[in-house]
């Protein structure tokens, strides 16, 4: 009886802190694809790539494809917002406009763009705009307008500095909008943050993620809308005392 006792015990706490996890994981429960970077610290200006999928909350994150190497801000990572608390770890940078960080954090994954058309791009499995010389994405923070993608034909202009998309070469020609400081929308706090191409291996950027061509039209093809992907980034040693608490994807399974 005694044992039978204790087993249940321990049953009870396992369930428990499983359920602990849950509730404090910043992954929604109907998240079905995760797209995990790590980085060796903070300062650090690439990192591994790794992509995940599961049936649903209750499941275990089963590998897709294979790590690849990618390259983030020339001046690491800092403290993004997203869907995770803005409480950031002690020691860590927050992120900023123009400081030349990605954001580490956990982020939803809205949309796909590219100079193609959407017949040309072929079927993807996410909303997709064709980038033109209209569009633009906003990173002066006075602007009303500051970290969206608008199309400048249909707006009045108040902003001083954005990014011409479709005039970006190569690293625009297909990438993923990563929604960071979007709900809401802080000024300052960093905008236009996406994946995309680099042009040259582990080439840094000014606070994207970047990756091969190659890389990014497998990444643009595997992404599912209906599985609600997200994008985890964070240094490998923030990734090993949150593993648990945000019931993280397991990169040793």
């Amino acid at each position: 009886m005694k044992k039978q006792y204790l087993l249940l015990t321990v049953i009870i706490i396992f369930s428990s802190l499983f359920a602990y996890s849950q509730i404090n994981s910043p992954i929604p429960a109907s998240c079905q694809q995760a797209i995990l970077v790590l980085t060796a610290s903070a300062e650090s200006n690439t990192g591994t790539m790794y992509y995940f999928e599961r049936n649903d909350s209750s499941s275990e994150w089963k590998t897709e494809m294979e790590a690849i190497p990618i390259a983030i801000g020339r001046n690491g990572l800092g403290w993004g917002s997203g869907l995770h608390s803005d409480n950031n770890p002690k020691g860590f940078p927050i992120k900023k406009e123009g400081d030349g960080k990605s954001p580490a954090g956990v982020f939803a994954l809205s949309s796909i763009f590219g100079y193609k058309t959407a017949i040309e791009i072929g079927e993807l499995k996410m909303p997709y705009l064709q980038l033109n010389e209209m569009v633009e994405c906003i990173d002066d923070a006075k602007s009303i307008h500051y970290n969206t993608l608008v199309s400048n034909d249909t707006l009045k202009i108040d902003w001083e500095s954005s990014e011409k998309m479709a005039s970006m070469g190569i690293y625009y020609e297909l990438g993923v909008t990563v929604d960071h400081n979007t709900n809401p929308v802080k000024n300052g706090a960093g905008s236009c943050i996406f994946i995309h191409n680099w042009a040259k291996p582990n080439g840094t950027t000014a606070g994207c993620t970047a990756m091969s061509p190659e890389n990014m039209v497998k990444t643009a093809f595997w992404l599912d809308q209906t599985k609600k992907p997200i994008l985890i980034q964070l240094t490998k040693s923030r990734y090993s005392k949150l593993i648990n608490t945000w019931a993280l994807p397991d990169i040793l399974q």
